[in-house]
């Protein structure tokens, strides 16, 4: 595994989800996640997988859930469109505490949009494409072993806490090319999929949780009898109509994740130590925009950025502790302005929080963001 070689983030993801144990994909062709089928599909019977082409979005998420139910770690892949079609599975998943990993490799929207385009649409998407009060993970890479690392990632996350996870990435990192080299298997961590601790005999509820607040519910066919539904339901998975089930129910899925939130969301801290001002970005976009901040360095500019490896659950408290130490954040989004407003609340007023959009189905340049740099600390002079 440590040799290293030439690799496309799409194909570095569909490395990482099998060796994170991904047994089972089902999907459908979109433009620019079809790399991902394609790789799986090559890798999948090699271990003893199962890859299937469904006839659409919609049947390829609800392939990985049966999949899901049924014991094997799964995974779809898709763009802005199958995302959209996905959405209702996504929230029943989120409700019948299935886990699965959707990639989302982001392209411009909405609609058809520029299907061969970069784009950073989704993020609200990710969070709130789906209806009602649920919770969720999304995260985003920026390179291709960090497509590797988030295949991993997202599918341990996925098992860990019996959700939906969504891997955020774009057209940039998924057919962006770099040298890897990738870990030893000795050296990856993989989470396993969790087991009933209680027989039938001895009281089993298939909802029933401890200290992490989450389930460890049987895999179909080992002899457990399980309920699966999307209504709210109890600690049988029957359905209830109790407004008490109802409150205690969205009440766990919430925070069953915000008690862990510490192991869920990431950032990473570049040349920030000294900084006046700060970039906040993500994906693909956060690669151009550390090339602007060494630029903008080069020129006695003190400025810093926040990479967000986690989108979801937001990391309000690392942007406010940013926000409180220099004079202004610069948010370069491909995107009309998604992610800036949950920036801007978490700075709480601590400092300007100025918003970089491009949605023209081209990628920000170097320049582009130092001059939106140069721009802020002008302003502030």
């Amino acid at each position: 595994m440590s040799k290293a070689t030439l690799m496309q983030g799409n194909e570095a993801v569909a490395l990482g989800a099998i060796e994170a144990g991904v047994r089972f994909f089902g999907g459908y062709p979109i433009t620019p996640s079809t790399e991902i089928a394609e790789k799986m599909a090559e890798l999948l019977p090699e271990v003893g997988g199962r890859f299937v082409q469904m006839e659409d979005e919609i049947a390829s998420v609800g392939a990985v859930l049966g999949a899901s139910l049924a014991g094997a770690k799964a995974l779809t892949a898709t763009s802005g469109p199958g995302f959209s079609l996905k959405q209702e599975l996504i929230g029943y998943a989120s409700e019948a505490e299935i886990p699965a990993v959707i990639v989302d490799v982001q392209r411009v929207g909405p609609a058809t949009g520029q299907p061969t385009s970069p784009a950073q649409g989704d993020v609200m998407q990710a969070r709130w494409g789906t209806h009602g009060d649920h919770p969720m993970i999304a995260i985003s890479p920026w390179t291709v072993r960090e497509c590797f690392d988030m295949g991993i990632e997202a599918v341990n996350l996925a098992e860990r806490f019996r959700q939906p996870v969504i891997l955020l990435m774009d057209e940039i990192v998924g057919h962006l090319r770099e040298r890897v080299e990738l870990p030893e298997k000795e050296d990856i961590v993989v989470y396993p999929r969790r087991k009933p601790k209680k027989t039938r005999e001895e009281g089993y509820q298939p909802y029933a949780v401890g200290d992490d607040l989450v389930p460890d519910i049987a895999d179909f066919g080992t002899g457990y009898r399980i309920h699966v539904t999307g209504l709210i339901h109890d600690e049988t998975g029957f359905p209830s109509g109790s407004p008490a089930v109802t409150r205690k129910a969205i009440d766990r899925l919430h925070q069953k994740i915000m008690i862990a939130k510490d192991e869920v969301v990431k950032t990473e801290s570049l040349l920030l130590d000294d900084a006046e001002y700060a970039v906040v970005a993500f994906g693909g976009t956060a690669r151009t925009a550390y090339q602007a901040v060494l630029d903008a360095r080069r020129k006695g500019v003190k400025i810093g950025m926040l990479r967000l490896r986690t989108i979801w659950p937001f990391a309000a408290e690392a942007v406010y502790e940013v926000a409180r130490k220099v004079k202004g954040i610069l948010v370069p989004e491909l995107n009309y302005g998604q992610l800036v407003g949950e920036i801007e609340r978490a700075a709480k007023g601590a400092c300007p929080v100025e918003l970089l959009a491009k949605y023209n189905a081209e990628i920000f340049t170097p320049a582009e963001i130092e001059e939106a740099i140069m721009a802020m600390v002008g302003g502030n002079k």
